[in-house]
């Protein structure tokens, strides 16, 4: 049989120096390399809203506020309280100094004098204490009846006995002439005619008697 040749054997001087480790010190425990840090996994939160708004488990959850409600429209102010004025309620009073005879003549031109000067002729209302005006005269020859339906219709300028002042509308200007009659007539019809003045009473007459009627300062 062949022979397998040993393997050579290496002596203990010729395999190098051994560490020996210092007396009294341990050798070191080799720590194990760090590796890649893995991803941060992240702390479970809350479900549900944010902390402000959230609602523990078991809690009534609180209502939500009432909507604001809308402002009241402002109140429309109130219309002032209208009062009727004095001045048209007491009417002007102007004095025409005339005698008895001459009351009816200065009662036309007062006439005269205001449809020049812009009045309709139907605002116009005329009283006599004394004798009727010619035109009333006339028209009452054709019965009562036609007579005021011409008063009624108040187109013109109407002439009518101061006792009847009572029966006549009021209309914006009376003229008043104070020609005669009974001694009473001024005292009984001037304050009729006054009423029935809306806006003017102009009065034909004897200034004393007049302001006798109507008091001083006429």
């Amino acid at each position: 049989m062949p022979l397998i040749p040993e393997e050579p054997q290496i002596p203990e001087s010729a395999q190098g120096p051994r560490v020996t480790p210092a007396a009294g010190r341990t050798a070191p425990t080799p720590r194990p390399v760090p590796g890649p840090r893995p991803a941060a996994v992240p702390r479970p939160g809350r479900p549900g809203p944010s902390p402000a708004t959230a609602v523990r488990p078991g809690a009534v959850p609180r209502p939500a506020p009432p909507a604001p409600r809308p402002a009241p429209p402002a109140a429309a102010p109130a219309a002032p309280a209208t009062t009727p004025s004095v001045s048209a309620a007491v009417p002007q009073i102007q004095l025409i100094p005339a005698s008895a005879a001459g009351a009816l003549d200065a009662a036309e031109e007062a006439v005269d004098l205001l449809l020049d000067t812009g009045r309709a002729p139907g605002d116009i209302l005329v009283l006599t204490t004394g004798e009727l005006h010619p035109w009333a005269a006339h028209e009452l020859s054709f019965g009562e009846a036609a007579y005021w339906a011409q008063h009624d219709a108040g187109d013109d300028v109407f002439y009518a006995d101061a006792a009847q002042a009572q029966r006549a509308a009021g209309r914006p200007v009376v003229v008043f002439a104070a020609n005669g009659g009974p001694a009473d007539a001024m005292a009984t019809a001037l304050p009729v005619a006054l009423a029935r003045a809306g806006a003017l009473l102009v009065v034909c007459g004897d200034p004393e008697q007049i302001n006798s009627v109507l008091g001083a300062g006429v």
